[in-house]
């Protein structure tokens, strides 16, 4: 049963880590490459669809590594699963501080009412999300690294 765990938290965080690895260097990219009228279209309807759907995969997975931490307390390897759950906890703390705020606003833009200075608010939260993609690469190969 502890395998099952295991193998569910690394896939579930693995999972999000590639999509807000490809958010990051993929989709946004995309998105800042087309003309500003589509480009702030798609940066909204993703704050949206993804503002709704990463809060509660960002928890679960939180939740899935707290929880393995505890089964397999004072067990070989739990100092790596405890630090991947803090370096979550810091990318949820990041998000709801730095991310959120920026992505509040943005959801809400059309070509007609974004603000004038949008691209430099855009790149902001996207520098912000490099960041926060860093920590969660972090916490994800300390899974892994901590059945070795």
């Amino acid at each position: 049963m502890l395998d099952v765990l295991e193998v569910l938290t690394i896939v579930v965080v693995g999972v999000m880590v590639g999509v807000e690895a490809s958010v990051a260097f993929v989709i946004n990219p995309i998105l800042d490459a087309l003309p500003d009228d589509s480009a702030v279209r798609g940066r909204a309807h993703g704050g949206r669809m993804l503002g709704a759907l990463m809060p509660v995969w960002y928890i679960t997975s939180l939740v899935l590594v707290v929880v393995w931490a505890v089964v397999e307390w004072g067990e070989q390897g739990t100092v790596l699963v405890v630090a991947s759950a803090a370096l979550l906890i810091l990318s949820v703390v990041m998000s709801l501080l730095l991310l959120v705020p920026i992505n509040n606003q943005g959801k809400t833009w059309t070509p007609e009412t974004r603000p004038a200075d949008w691209k430099q608010r855009m790149k902001r939260w996207d520098r912000y999300h490099y960041v926060r993609v860093a920590v969660i690469i972090a916490a994800f190969a300390l899974l892994p690294a901590a059945l070795v």
